[in-house]
C-alpha cells in the first residue's frame, strides 16, 4: 500500500468523521466537520499529485479513488437533506449519475479499459465540493451569533439560495455523466 492509495482509503475514515460532527449539531462540530470536509477533499488532490509525480498508479488506486470520492460527497449531499437543507430528488439525481458512471468504470476496468475522467467531470466535482463548502459555511453562520438577526425571510433566502446553487450542481452533474455516456458509446462502437 502505497502513500496515495493510504491518502484514498483515508477519505473512508475522514467521511465517518465528517458524519460523526453534523449529527452533533452545535456550531463546533459543524465548524469541524467543515475543516475535516476541507482534508478530505484536499487528500483528493494529493493522492492524485503523488500517484502521477512518483508513478505510483496502482489498479488499487484506479478503483478506489472514484469511490472514496463519491462516498464523501454523497455523505455530505445525503447528511444535508437529513439536515433540511437539501432537497432529496436533486441528491437522488445526483446519487444516480455518480453510482452509474463509477459502476460503468469499474466495468469497463475489469475489461482492461481505461476511461480517462473528462474535463466535465473535473467541472462536476468542483461544482460539487463548492456546493458543500457553501452549505456549510451556511450550516455555521445559522449556528452562530450572527443568525441571531436573522428574520424566517432572510433563512429562506438562504435555503432557497443553497438550492438554486444545488440545481445548478444537478444539472452540470446529469449532464456530465451523458457526456461520459456518450462519448463511452462512440468509443466503444
Amino acid at each position: 500500500m502505497n502513500l496515495p492509495n493510504i491518502l484514498t482509503m483515508s477519505r473512508f475514515v475522514w467521511t465517518i468523521i465528517f458524519i460523526f460532527l453534523l449529527l452533533q449539531n452545535t456550531l463546533g462540530s459543524t465548524m469541524a466537520a467543515a475543516l475535516v470536509f476541507a482534508i478530505a477533499s484536499l487528500t483528493d488532490l494529493l493522492d492524485g499529485y503523488l500517484a502521477r509525480k512518483y508513478n505510483q498508479h496502482t489498479a488499487f488506486g484506479k478503483i478506489m479513488d472514484p469511490i472514496a470520492d463519491k462516498f464523501l460527497t454523497l455523505v455530505a449531499f445525503i447528511m444535508f437533506v437529513q439536515l433540511g437543507v437539501l432537497q432529496a430528488w436533486m441528491v437522488g439525481l445526483v446519487f444516480i449519475r455518480e453510482i452509474s458512471v463509477t459502476i460503468s468504470r469499474m466495468v469497463r476496468m475489469a475489461r482492461g479499459q481505461v476511461i480517462a475522467a473528462e474535463k466535465a467531470g473535473k467541472i462536476k466535482t468542483v461544482f460539487q465540493i463548492g456546493c458543500i463548502g457553501i452549505i456549510l459555511l451556511f450550516l455555521i453562520i445559522e449556528k452562530s451569533s450572527l443568525s441571531q438577526n436573522w428574520s424566517n425571510s432572510v433563512e429562506n433566502g438562504c435555503i432557497i439560495a443553497i438550492n438554486i446553487l444545488m440545481f445548478m450542481t444537478v444539472l452540470i452533474t446529469v449532464n456530465s455523466g451523458a457526456s461520459y455516456f456518450l462519448n463511452l458509446r462512440k468509443v466503444t462502437s
